[in-house]
Parts: C-alpha cells; structure tokens; sequence
C-alpha cells in the first residue's frame, strides 16, 4: 500500500492478481454488479479501474456505439486494462485516464459512474463526489461500493449524507454488490 499525504491507502498495481481473479469472479461478478445500470451506447465511468475487472464488462455492455472511460492513479493498472482490451477485441470502447490522487480531470458527460472499492482511497471524498458529479449528466447514475473490512457502517452513513448535500439523490441500496452499496443520481 503506498500513502499519500492525505494518509489514504491504495492498493498498490502488485497486488491486481488479488483484484482480478476467477475466484473474486464467483463472488462479484462484474456483470451482476453493473449489469443493470449499463445500457448500449451508455458512456460510463470506472474510477478506480485497477486491472480492469469491470472494464471489459461494461465495454461489452455499452456495445460498439458506448464508450468506457477506465479511470486509475497507477499507469501500471492503465497498461494491464490496455493489455486485456486488446486480447478482449474492446480496446476501441476503452480510453484509458491517468488521474491525479486528488483530481480525476476528465471533462465528459456519463451515463453511469462506477467507484468500487477506491472511494475510501481517496484524500477527499468531497472533493471526488463533487468532481463525479460534473461528469455525470443530469438523470445520470453513480454507483458507489465500499469494502465492509475497510469502511464501517457509520463512515458509509457519513459519505451518503456527503453526497445528498453535494446534490446527488440517493435512489437506492442495492444488495449483492459485494460490500456496502449506494445508488446515486445526478438531479434533473
């Protein structure tokens, strides 16, 4: 794990085998976890890509007209997506965004953003909640998934009630998504 000054932990790019494996595969399998929120032609956000265990699978879910915007901190996590897009045949639905720790510095207009596991990464969750919302057009959708190990029920209580006031609507808590899970929606 390496430290920013913020003091937030990011899984380092040596550990991707522990982030995209066959048996992470049978517990969150990316096409449960997102497969209702993507529709064809969609563009959608995956901050925090990492190696690109929902990557691929929202490229085949936005099809040839949609678009994937892989978002990640550590370039060594970009070239593994890159590498997997290529063998997949879907390198070109995939852009690859090297972000900063503490800007994403995209200016898009998404359908969907996915932040899984990385939001507690962050050095200011405001500050990420308020940039994704400038990202996501009006009626758009973020969903966020936290690990329940790493974030404790009253720290997730106090970033949905962040983002209610930066002006996302929460329109659900879905289950089975693999640790403590809000829908957000960008206000019309």
């Amino acid at each position: 794990m390496r430290r920013h000054s913020s003091h937030a932990r990011v899984c380092s790019h040596r550990y991707a085998w522990l982030l995209d494996n066959w048996l992470r595969r049978l517990f969150q399998a990316p096409a449960r976890v997102i497969g209702d929120d993507i529709r064809r032609g969609d563009t959608v956000l995956d901050i925090g890509c990492g190696p690109g265990f929902f990557t691929l699978e929202m490229a085949r879910l936005v099809g040839d007209q949609g678009r994937v915007m892989a978002i990640d901190l550590q370039v060594p996590m970009l070239e593994r997506v890159a590498r997997k897009a290529i063998r997949a045949g879907l390198s070109e639905r995939i852009r690859l965004h090297h972000c900063q720790p503490d800007r994403i510095g995209l200016t898009v207009q998404a359908d969907f953003a996915l932040a899984y596991y990385m939001v507690h990464e962050t050095p200011s969750v405001s500050s990420l909640l308020r940039e994704i919302l400038t990202m996501v057009r009006p009626g758009g959708r973020l969903l966020v998934v936290e690990p329940r190990l790493h974030v404790r029920r009253k720290a997730f209580e106090r970033m949905c009630r962040l983002g209610r006031e930066l002006g996302w609507e929460e329109v659900g808590r879905p289950g089975c998504k693999g640790g403590r899970s809000v829908l957000f929606q960008r206000r019309r």
